[in-house]
C-alpha cells in the first residue's frame, strides 16, 4: 500500500510541537533571560489551557494561571531534549501537578497535615465508588479496608476534610427554621464575668495599698469579713462611733483615689 501525504492538521500539530521544542532547547541552552521568556511566551498559551479546565468557579482564573505558568517554568528547567519526546508529554503532568498541589495546599482553610490532605482526598474518591457499589456510604470501617488504612487514621481525616469548606458563622442556626433568628456566631461564647470581678479587685488591691493601715483594715473587715461596726470595733478595740469615722474617712479617700486614677 503506497504511503500517504499527511493529512495539512497533522502537519500543523508537529511543527507547533517542533516549534516549542525549539523555543525550549534555546531556552535551555542560550540561558539568556530573552531565550526564556520567549519560550514562555510562545507555551502560555498550553498554560493557560489548563488553568481553564481547572478553574472551578471559586479561584480566580488568573490565580490559576499563574500557578500554571510556575509549572511551565518548572517543565521548561526540568524538560530532557535529549531523550526525543515532545515538550508537552513532560510540561502538561508538570503543570497539572503544580495545579493539584495549589488546590491541595491553598484550597484548605485551617492548615492540614499534607498526609492527612491527601488521606482525604482518597476517602472522598473510594467513597463514591463504594457508594455506587454497595447502595449506600460506606462505614469509617469499610473505607479504611478499602484504603489499607487504620479506622482512626480514616475518621482523623474525614474530620479534618470539613477544614476545605467550613460553614459559615453568619449562617442561621439550625434550630431557626425560617432564617430570621441568630446566627452561628451570636450563639459562640459569652461574656465571662470574672473578667470584670478580677479587673475590678486588682483595682481595689491597688488603692487600698494606699489607706494607713488601720483605715485599710477596717475597710478589709467591714467588706471582705463582712462584720458589723459593732464586732469590728469589738475586734480592733475601739469604739464603733471611732470605727464609723475611719471608715468614712477610708471610703472618701478611696473615692478620690478612683476618680485620681
Amino acid at each position: 500500500m503506497p504511503l500517504t501525504q499527511p493529512s495539512l492538521p497533522g502537519r500543523r500539530l508537529r511543527t507547533h510541537a517542533e516549534r516549542d521544542r525549539a523555543a525550549v532547547i534555546r531556552a535551555q541552552r542560550g540561558g539568556s533571560r530573552r531565550a526564556r521568556a520567549e519560550a514562555v511566551e510562545a507555551l502560555m498559551p498550553l498554560a493557560r489551557s489548563l488553568a481553564r479546565r481547572y478553574h472551578r468557579g471559586e479561584e480566580p482564573l488568573e490565580d490559576l494561571e499563574q500557578v500554571a505558568c510556575i509549572g511551565l517554568l518548572k517543565a521548561i528547567d526540568g524538560f530532557d531534549a535529549d531523550r526525543g519526546k515532545p515538550f508537552a508529554s513532560y510540561a502538561v503532568p508538570t503543570i497539572v501537578g503544580e495545579l493539584r498541589r495549589h488546590f491541595r495546599d491553598k484550597g484548605w482553610t485551617v492548615r492540614v497535615p499534607r498526609d492527612l490532605q491527601e488521606l482525604s482526598l482518597r476517602i472522598a474518591k473510594v467513597a463514591d465508588q463504594a457508594s455506587g457499589q454497595l447502595g449506600r456510604a460506606p462505614t469509617p470501617g469499610e473505607l479504611a479496608g478499602y484504603l489499607g488504612e487504620p479506622v482512626e487514621r480514616i475518621l482523623e481525616a474525614r474530620e479534618l476534610g470539613h477544614a476545605m469548606r467550613p460553614e459559615s458563622l453568619d449562617r442561621p442556626r439550625r434550630d431557626d427554621q425560617d432564617g430570621q433568628g441568630e446566627s452561628v456566631i451570636d450563639g459562640l461564647g459569652t461574656v465571662d464575668a470574672g473578667f470584670d470581678r478580677t479587673d475590678a479587685s486588682l483595682t481595689a488591691r491597688d488603692l487600698l495599698a494606699r489607706l494607713p493601715d488601720r483605715e485599710r483594715q477596717i475597710v478589709e473587715l467591714r467588706f471582705a469579713g463582712e462584720l458589723t461596726q459593732s464586732q469590728i470595733a469589738e475586734q480592733i478595740g475601739v469604739s464603733q462611733m471611732h470605727v464609723s469615722r475611719l471608715l468614712r474617712r477610708a471610703l472618701e479617700r478611696l473615692e478620690d483615689a478612683s476618680e485620681a486614677a
